[in-house]
C-alpha cells in the first residue's frame, strides 16, 4: 500500500464525519479547519493564502468529496515526506470520526482498543470507497485476534456468521467492525484485559511490524554488565527499551543483508547466550530459556533473510497474496458470469426454434384434419364400391394419427429436457470455477448437443415430410392406390430406418448427458480444491507466530539450532575439552 493510499484512508474517514447530513458535502470552513490540521500532522507547510484562493467562490455553499481532491492532493500530499507520526495523523483522523459514529454503551473495550482496531481496518480493507472489510478480510483479523488472545479458533461459528452476513451484505463497515469485536460476539469466555492485550498484539504486528518482542539480558559495550532490557524487532531495526512500555529507547541495532545471529556457548552463567554481528558490531544477548533463545535467533534471521531478498513484513506480503487472489477469483466469476449469459442467449434462441417447430406442427395437424375431412366426404360418396379399400385407408389413418401423437410425446419430453439443462445452467451460475479444462470440456458437450438437436430436427422434418407424401398418396384415385400401397411399404421401411437413427440420437444424448454430470463433479471438485486452498492461505499468513510449547524430551542442540548432539552429549564433549587443555 503506497503512502497516498495510506493518508487517503484516514482522510476519507475524518471528511464523512464532517458530513453531518450525508449529503455528500462539508462546509467550507470545516474543511479550512480540517486542511489546516492535516498540515500540522504531516510536517507540510500551511499556506492559508492558497487554501483562501481554491476555495474563492461567489457560492458560500458546501464542497463535495470531489471538490476538495484537487486542493487535497496539490497543496497537501504531493508535499508529504516520510518524516511525520503516522500515529499522531491516524488519531488525529480517528478523532474526527469517532465522534460522531462510535457508540460506547456496548463496548467492554476502551477508545485506544477501538482506535487500534481502526487502524487495522484501513490496513486490511482495499482501496475502493466507501471502504468495508470484505468477508476473507474478516475472517483473518478474527482468526488472528484469537490466536493472539490465546483461544481456539472455531470455524464452525464463523461460518454460521458468515452465513448471516451473506444473508445482509458481503462486507462490514469500520463501525460494524468495532462493534462486532467490542461487544466480545467472538471473544466469549475471555476478559476485558485479555481482549485488549490480543487487540494490542494484532495492533503491533500489523501496523507497528513488530515482529517479535520480549525482555533479555543485554551485555554493555563499556562496562560488559548485563541488564535486562525490552526488545522490540521490526524487519529492519532491533530496538531495545528499559522497559515493556517503551518509554524510554536505550539503543537499536540496524538491521541488513549482511548481518548474522549465532548461537554462543555457556559462559559467566548465561546458559542461552547468542550474538548479533551487524555493521561492524557484536551484541551479546542472554535469553530467559532455550526455547527464547531459538525463537529469537530464528525471528532475527528472518528478518535477515526478508532484507537479502528485498521483501515485505510477512504480513503485509500475504495481504497481497489474498487481495490478488480475491482479483482472480472475482475475474474468473465475470468470466463466468458472461459465458452463463451467453449459454442463456443460445438457449432462448433454441426454445424460439422449437416453438417455431410446434407452431408448425400445428398447422401440419389442422392441414391433416382438413384433409381427413375432404377424404371421408369422398369415402361417403364411394362408400359402397369401394368399402374394402376404405376400411384399410382408416387403419393408416389411425396409425398416422398415433405416430403423431408420439411425436408430440417427444416434443414434450424434448422440453423437458429444455427445461432441465436451464435449472443446470442456473446452478452452475453459482459456483466460482476457475479449471479452463472443465469449461472446455463443458463446450464440447453444449457443441454435442446442439449436433444432436440438429440431427434431431433433420429426421423429424424428414418424417413430417414422408407422412404429407403419405397423406397425398391416401388421396389419389383408386387406379394409383396398389402402386401406392407398394410406395407406401417402401416409406414404412425408410421410416423404422428414421427411428432407428432416433434411438440411436438419443443414446448418443443419454452419453453426453452424463458427460455434462462428470463435467458438474469436476466443478464440485475444483471448488472444494479452491476452498481447502483458502484455509491454506489462512493458515501461513505470516512467517513468525507465537511457538506453542513443544516436546519436553531432550533438545538436540549445535551453535545454529537442531542438530545431532543431545544437551548431555554436548556436556560430555565439553568436559572432555576441558580436562585435555588443562593437561
Amino acid at each position: 500500500m503506497g503512502l497516498r493510499e495510506d493518508l487517503l484512508k484516514s482522510i476519507w474517514h475524518a471528511f464523512t464525519a464532517l458530513d453531518v447530513d450525508k449529503s455528500g458535502k462539508v462546509s467550507k470552513s470545516q474543511l479550512k479547519v480540517l486542511s489546516h490540521n492535516l498540515c500540522t500532522v504531516l510536517n507540510v507547510p500551511h499556506d492559508p493564502v492558497a487554501l483562501e484562493e481554491h476555495f474563492k467562490d461567489d457560492d458560500e455553499g458546501p464542497v463535495s468529496n470531489q471538490g476538495y481532491m484537487p486542493y487535497l492532493n496539490k497543496f497537501i500530499l504531493d508535499k508529504v515526506q516520510d518524516n511525520f507520526n503516522r500515529l499522531d495523523f491516524n488519531r488525529m483522523c480517528w478523532t474526527l470520526s469517532a465522534r460522531k459514529n462510535l457508540t460506547k454503551n456496548t463496548l467492554v473495550i476502551t477508545d485506544d482498543d477501538a482506535f487500534k482496531i481502526w487502524c487495522i481496518f484501513n490496513f486490511l480493507t482495499e482501496d475502493k470507497y466507501p471502504l468495508t472489510l470484505v468477508t476473507e478480510e474478516i475472517e483473518y483479523l478474527l482468526k488472528k485476534l484469537t490466536e493472539a488472545m490465546g483461544g481456539i479458533w472455531i470455524e464452525e461459528k464463523f461460518e454460521d456468521y458468515k452465513i448471516q452476513l451473506n444473508a445482509k451484505q458481503q462486507c462490514l463497515s469500520v463501525w460494524e467492525i468495532i462493534e462486532l469485536i467490542g461487544t466480545g460476539h467472538f471473544s466469549k469466555g475471555m476478559d476485558r484485559q485479555t481482549l485488549s492485550m490480543g487487540i494490542n498484539e494484532v495492533f503491533q504486528e500489523l501496523i507497528l511490524d513488530v515482529l517479535k518482542q520480549g525482555y533479555m539480558m543485554k551485555k554493555g559495550h563499556k562496562r560488559k554488565n548485563w541488564t535486562e532490557r525490552w526488545f522490540v524487532l521490526k524487519p529492519n531495526v532491533l530496538s531495545y527499551f528499559v522497559n515493556e512500555n517503551l518509554t524510554e529507547k536505550k539503543g537499536h541495532v540496524m538491521l541488513d543483508s549482511s548481518c548474522c545471529v549465532e548461537s554462543l556457548p555457556d559462559k559467566e552463567g548465561k546458559k542461552c547466550l547468542f550474538l548479533i554481528k551487524c555493521s561492524g558490531k557484536t551484541f551479546e544477548i542472554n535469553a530467559s530459556d532455550k526455547k527464547k533463545k531459538q525463537e529469537w535467533i530464528q525471528a532475527i534471521q528472518t528478518a535477515v533473510n526478508l532484507l537479502k531478498q528485498g521483501l515485505p513484513a510477512p504480513h503485509k506480503e500475504a495481504r497481497q497474496k489474498r487481495k490478488e487472489l480475491r482479483q482472480k477469483l472475482q475475474a474468473e466469476q465475470e468470466a463466468l458470469e458472461q459465458r452463463m449469459k451467453e449459454l442463456q442467449t443460445a438457449n432462448e434462441s433454441k426454445q424460439r426454434e422449437l416453438e417455431t417447430m410446434r407452431k408448425k406442427l400445428e398447422e401440419d395437424a389442422v392441414s391433416a384434419a382438413e384433409e381427413e375431412r375432404r377424404r371421408q366426404q369422398t369415402q361417403a360418396e364411394l362408400q359402397d364400391r369401394y368399402r374394402t379399400d376404405l376400411e384399410r385407408e382408416k387403419m393408416v389413418r389411425q396409425q398416422m394419427e398415433e405416430e403423431v401423437a408420439q411425436k408430440s410425446s417427444e416434443l414434450e419430453q424434448y422440453l423437458q429436457r429444455v427445461r432441465e439443462l436451464e435449472d443446470m445452467y442456473r446452478r452452475l451460475e453459482e459456483s466460482l470455477e476457475d479449471e479452463r479444462q472443465a469449461r472446455q470440456d463443458e463446450e464440447t458437450v453444449r457443441k454435442l448437443q446442439a449436433r444432436l438437436l440438429e440431427e434431431e430436427a433433420t429426421k423429424r422434418a424428414e418424417l413430417e415430410h414422408l407422412h404429407l407424401q403419405q397423406q397425398k398418396a391416401i388421396s389419389r384415385t383408386e387406379a394409383e392406390k396398389q402402386e401406392l400401397e407398394q410406395q407406401r411399404i417402401v416409406k414404412e421401411q425408410a421410416l423404422q430406418a428414421a427411428m432407428l437413427q432416433l434411438d440411436q440420437l438419443e443414446s448418443e444424448r443419454k452419453e453426453a448427458l452424463e458427460q455434462y454430470g462428470e463435467v458438474m463433479k469436476k466443478l464440485e471438485n475444483a471448488a472444494n480444491k479452491t476452498r481447502s486452498w483458502k484455509d491454506k492461505v489462512a493458515q501461513h499468513e505470516g512467517l513468525i507466530r507465537l511457538i506453542q510449547p513443544g516436546s519436553k524430551g531432550p533438545q538436540l542442540i549445535t551453535n545454529w539450532g537442531a542438530a545431532a548432539f543431545t544437551e548431555a552429549e554436548l556436556n560430555l564433549r565439553e568436559k572432555s575439552w576441558q580436562e585435555k587443555k588443562t593437561q
